[in-house]
């Protein structure tokens, strides 16, 4: 092995001297120093990341409540709507039975008063003179020269009794109200009016395609429309 020469001070030519040994303790406190900077670090970066999972868990957890809030709080609207339809509708349709139910009641009324006054107008169909103004009355909103009276069966003997007179109340209120001559000629129609019905007369001209029915039920029918109202008033005052 070949010796190996010390180097030399450049001014003098001498060996450099060798460097001081480190001693042991010396050691030990470098490198307790060193793990002690080491688990400073380690401690410091440690907390950072805990700290930073702690907020974005903070943050998630946030998130995760708002977003259930808000999926709770659509259910609970969207059930409340619905519960207020519901309501809606419960109480419209329960209106609208009762005022049904009071048209029912009205209606009753209304339909109890036609039959309570029914034979009292039977009655009035036998009358001669309640039938003359009748026929009187066809024949001046047809205003022709020859019409045909039709009536129920049974009181065809009745009503040809009146024709005569209705003739001549005819001319002589054309003679009054216009001044003018007219006559009309009446006959009892071939076909009569329905039994069931109260009573009478229905008149027609040119073959029965012109015809006016004054029959005592759709008088009574007239009537009860025209006076609805009033009767309605009358029995229904707070309505």
């Amino acid at each position: 092995l070949k010796h190996r020469s010390r180097p030399t001070l450049p001014s003098t030519g001498l060996p450099c001297p060798e460097p001081a040994a480190m001693d042991s303790q010396e050691a030990q406190n470098q490198i307790a120093q060193m793990i002690s900077f080491i688990a400073s670090e380690a401690k410091d970066r440690a907390s950072e990341i805990q700290k930073k999972g702690e907020e974005e868990f903070s943050i998630e957890v946030h998130r995760l409540i708002t977003e259930q809030k808000e999926k709770i709080r659509g259910t609970f609207e969207k059930q409340a709507k619905t519960v207020e339809t519901q309501y809606a509708i419960a109480k419209s349709m329960a209106v609208n039975k009762m005022r049904l139910e009071k048209i029912k009641a009205r209606q009753e009324v209304m339909n109890q008063i036609e039959a309570d006054v029914r034979p009292n107008l039977v009655k009035e169909g036998q009358n001669a003179a309640f039938i003359t103004k009748l026929i009187v009355q066809g024949m001046l909103m047809l205003l022709e020269n020859e019409v045909v009276v039709r009536c129920r069966q049974a009181d065809a003997k009745l009503v040809n009794g009146c024709l005569g007179a209705a003739q001549t109340e005819y001319t002589n209120l054309i003679k009054t109200e216009t001044g003018a001559s007219k006559t009309c000629t009446l006959s009892i129609d071939t076909l009569f009016l329905k039994e069931g019905c109260l009573g009478g007369v229905a008149l027609g001209c040119f073959g029965g395609k012109i015809t006016i029915d004054n029959t005592v039920d759709i008088r009574l029918r007239l009537t009860m429309e025209q006076a609805k109202p009033a009767i309605r008033a009358l029995l229904f005052p707070s309505a």
